[in-house]
């Protein structure tokens, strides 16, 4: 199964920085590239594990996903449901690690695996390196919204 990651220290403590990656709605849109919607599903409010959310990607394509894991502040785990007819597992996991001088090192790692079988390996080689791309954009933005007062002002009021 191939594995896509990134990783990125930012000037955050790893409860500010991990509340910074579970932001939702318009301040999650300033710094996550990614996304074009996301939305909690069946009532949910919050994250917790086995929670569910839809996410719509910048392309356009839909995903339902459910967390499999939610520790505050060291990591959080997702798993596809449902989403695009070419992927037959996807999965991610991002972890916060305590780093010098009161930062964080966030490191982000997703892996798939593609549909049909006897297209996968071609298709896998593919996917890896448009998710590199996506999951490098991505941290950048997480970065980027780990250094803005209004997305860490947001954060503060979430953080764990």
């Amino acid at each position: 199964m191939p594995v896509v990651e990134s990783s990125v220290v930012v000037d955050l403590d790893p409860a500010t920085a991990f509340a910074v990656s579970q932001t939702t709605g318009d301040v999650r849109l300033r710094w996550d590239p990614f996304i074009r919607r996301q939305r909690f599903l069946d009532g949910a409010t919050t994250p917790a594990k086995g929670v569910r959310t839809m996410t719509r990607h910048r392309s356009g394509l839909r995903m339902v996903s459910e967390y499999v894991s939610y520790n505050p502040p060291r990591n959080v785990g997702m798993k596809m449901v449902t989403g695009p007819w070419f992927f037959a597992r996807l999965g991610g996991g991002w972890r916060f690690e305590a780093a010098d001088g009161g930062r964080t090192r966030a490191i982000w790692r997703y892996n798939f695996s593609c549909r049909p079988a006897w297209l996968a390996p071609l298709a896998e080689r593919v996917g890896a390196w448009v998710l590199q791309g996506d999951i490098d954009k991505r941290i950048a933005g997480f970065a980027a919204g780990c250094a803005d007062p209004v997305v860490v002002a947001a954060a503060a009021t979430t953080t764990p």
